[in-house]
C-alpha cells in the first residue's frame, strides 16, 4: 500500500497543477443590478454586470414568482482605463408590455448563473397620478451615510424613482474600477427595486466619463451616452443635462452645441404639452447659485452655468431646478439674475415669478460637508449641513411637495415646503 501511495501522489499532484494552469478563472454571476426608466411607461430597463461574458442576457419576470415571462437583451465589454485594463461585461435587457401600476418580480442572468429575486412596480400609463422621488447627489462608497435609510424606504415602497444628481462612489474608476464595482453593489439594494436615474458629475470625468457612460442606461443612452435626456412621468416632464461639458473641453467642444440645441428643442416641445404635463423640472450637477465657502463657481459673481442656462430656463418657464455638487442642502427663494421673485411676501412658493432652485448634495461621501458663509444670501430660503436627501411628490398639476430628510437627526424632516402653481409657462409673459 505504501508503494501504491508513492506512485499515486506524484500523478495527483501533476494533474492538479495541470488543471489549475489550464482552466481560466470564470465569473458569470450577475451583480450590480439596477433599473432605469426608458421614457415609455410600459417598459423597464434592467442593467447588470458579469466579469466574463455569458451565453445570453436574460430577464425572467412576471406578476408572481413563477416568472413566466422572459426578455432577452445584449452584452458589451467595458474596459477600465486604468493600468490593469480590467474588463467586465455590461448586460442590458428592456422589459416591454408591462401592465400599468402592476407589481413585477424578476431575476436576471442566464443559464450560467442567476441573480437573487427582486421586484418593481410598473408606472401608471397616465398623467393623473402622484409620482414620489428621492433625490440627492454626491454619494460615495465611503461614508455613504444616507444609504441605509434609503434602502429601507425604497423596499417599503415609499418612492417610485430615485435620482442621483452626479458624483458617484468617489471614484468609479478608482483602484482600476474596483471602487466603482463596490459602489454599484452597494446601491443594488435601492436600484434593483426602483429606477435609479442619474446625472453626470465632475467626479465621473476620468477616461472621458467612461464609467458613467458604460455603467448606466438612461433614456436614449445610445445617442447621448447618458449625458442628457428627458422623460415624462405623471404630470411632470423631467430634463437631465450635463454641466460638465462646459468644464472638460478636451472631450469635445461639439458636446456643448449638441446639448444646447437638444435642450432648446426639448423645452419647446415641453411647453407645447403643458396642458398634459405642466411641471417642467431640470436636474444637473453644478448649481447656478450657492453660499458655500469652497470657492466653487456657484458662489461667484460670474457662473458659466448661470450664464448659459438661466435666461433660457426663465423664458421657458422651468418650474424647479435641482442641483448637487455642494455637499450641503440649500433651498432658494424664487430667483432670476440674483433678484428674488416671490409669489408673495407671505407665500413665496405660491405662483412664484421665477424658477425655484434646490441644491441637494449632502447624501454622504468621504469629502465631508461643505461650510456656508456666515450670512445667507438675500435669495436663501433654508440651509443645512446635515447629511441627508430630498424627497419630492408631484401631487397633481398644481401642487408639488418637498421634504429634506436629515440622516444626522435620525430621519427627521428638517425642511418642508410646497410649490403651488396655478399657471405654468414662461415667466413675465402676462
Amino acid at each position: 500500500m505504501d508503494v501504491l501511495n508513492g506512485l499515486l501522489l506524484p500523478i495527483l499532484l501533476s494533474c492538479t497543477v495541470c488543471y489549475s494552469s489550464d482552466v481560466r478563472h470564470i465569473q458569470l454571476q450577475p451583480e450590480q443590478i439596477h433599473l432605469s426608466a426608458t421614457g415609455n411607461a410600459g417598459e423597464m430597463m434592467v442593467t447588470w454586470s458579469t466579469v466574463n461574458d455569458t451565453k445570453a442576457s436574460l430577464v425572467r419576470f412576471g406578476k408572481n414568482i413563477t416568472l413566466n415571462l422572459v426578455a432577452k437583451g445584449t452584452s458589451s465589454i467595458f474596459v477600465d482605463g486604468g493600468p490593469e485594463k480590467r474588463s467586465q461585461f455590461i448586460h442590458r435587457v428592456k422589459l416591454t408590455g408591462l401592465s400599468p401600476a402592476q407589481m413585477y418580480y424578476y431575476h436576471c442572468g442566464s443559464e450560467d448563473g442567476w441573480s437573487p429575486l427582486f421586484f418593481f412596480k410598473a408606472f401608471p400609463n397616465t398623467t393623473d397620478w402622484s409620482p414620489r422621488f428621492a433625490m440627492y447627489g454626491d454619494l460615495g462608497n465611503e461614508n455613504a451615510q444616507s444609504l441605509s435609510r434609503l434602502q429601507e424606504e425604497v423596499q417599503k415602497g415609499m418612492y417610485d424613482t430615485v435620482f442621483h444628481i452626479g458624483d458617484f462612489a468617489y471614484e468609479l474608476e478608482e483602484d482600476n474600477g474596483r471602487v466603482g464595482d463596490m459602489f454599484m453593489r452597494q446601491i443594488e439594494s435601492v436600484a434593483a427595486y426602483v429606477p435609479y436615474m442619474t446625472a453626470v458629475g465632475n467626479h465621473e470625468a476620468s477616461y472621458n466619463f467612461s464609467h458613467y457612460k458604460n455603467r448606466f442606461t438612461m433614456p436614449n443612452f445610445a445617442e447621448t451616452a447618458n449625458l442628457w435626456y428627458s422623460w415624462d412621468i405623471g404630470p411632470a416632464h423631467i430634463i437631465v443635462f450635463s454641466t460638465e461639458v462646459y468644464y472638460y473641453f478636451q472631450y469635445g467642444l461639439f458636446l456643448i452645441t449638441h446639448q444646447l440645441n437638444w435642450l432648446k428643442q426639448d423645452l419647446k416641445a415641453a411647453n407645447k404639452n403643458r396642458a398634459e404635463r405642466p411641471w417642467v423640472i431640470t436636474m444637473a450637477h453644478r448649481p447656478m447659485y450657492c453660499t458655500d465657502t469652497d470657492g466653487d463657481d456657484c458662489s461667484k459673481r460670474y457662473n458659466i452655468i448661470r450664464d448659459q442656462f438661466e435666461e433660457l430656463f426663465y423664458d421657458s418657464g422651468v418650474d424647479i431646478e435641482f442641483w448637487a455638487h455642494e455637499h450641503t442642502y440649500e433651498r432658494l427663494l424664487p430667483v432670476y439674475k440674483g433678484k428674488v421673485f416671490n409669489g408673495s411676501a407671505s407665500a413665496p412658493y405660491t405662483n412664484p415669478n421665477a424658477p425655484v432652485h434646490v441644491v441637494a448634495g449632502s447624501a454622504g461621501c468621504r469629502e465631508l460637508p461643505d461650510k456656508f458663509t456666515p450670512v445667507p444670501a438675500p435669495w436663501d430660503g433654508f440651509r443645512s449641513r446635515d447629511y441627508g436627501y430630498l424627497t419630492m411628490t408631484v401631487t397633481n398639476k398644481t401642487h408639488a411637495h418637498f421634504q429634506q430628510i436629515s440622516d444626522d437627526q435620525g430621519g427627521k424632516v428638517i425642511d418642508d415646503f410646497w410649490v403651488i402653481k396655478h399657471k405654468h409657462g414662461p415667466y413675465g409673459s402676462d
